[in-house]
């Protein structure tokens, strides 16, 4: 197993990206595992009739590139995500790249926590933005 990073080891703007082309695949098995099967999603006949056009990745799915860039890369294993706020900003379709960036915006050494800025993009358009707080463990 890799390690993560540790408090002393983090810095603020340190900052780390993770890149995810969504697939068909991708959205079909998030619907599965989540039993969300709203057909915006999985229905092109149904996408179509809406603002749309075609079908979009579940919001929750972009999300989830979130907590794989701060599970894997920054800071990586061993942290424990506490908090996290989303915006959606637009839509994701299917075939799209989504580069996700984690910035270190805060840490508090007492609590063993850092703040981080995270923000997914497609085609350089910002698509979630929000803020995580996470835990960092005393040795990784």
């Amino acid at each position: 197993m890799t390690s993560g990073y540790t408090l002393e080891q983090l810095s603020i703007d340190q900052s780390v990206e993770y890149r995810k082309t969504v697939t068909k695949a991708d959205v079909h098995a998030f619907a599965e595992v989540t039993g969300d099967t709203n057909p915006v999603h999985l229905d092109a006949d149904y996408a179509a009739t809406t603002t749309f056009g075609q079908p979009i990745a579940h919001g929750m799915l972009t999300a989830g590139f979130i907590s794989a860039a701060i599970g894997t890369k920054l800071p990586g294993p061993g942290c424990i995500y506490l908090e996290q706020t989303l915006k959606f900003r637009a839509p994701v379709y299917i075939g799209q790249e989504v580069v996700t960036t984690i910035t270190v915006t805060d840490l508090n050494e007492r609590r063993r926590r850092a703040t981080l800025k995270t923000v997914c993009e497609c085609d350089g358009k910002v698509v979630v933005t929000g803020e995580a707080t996470i835990m960092l463990p005393a040795t990784v």
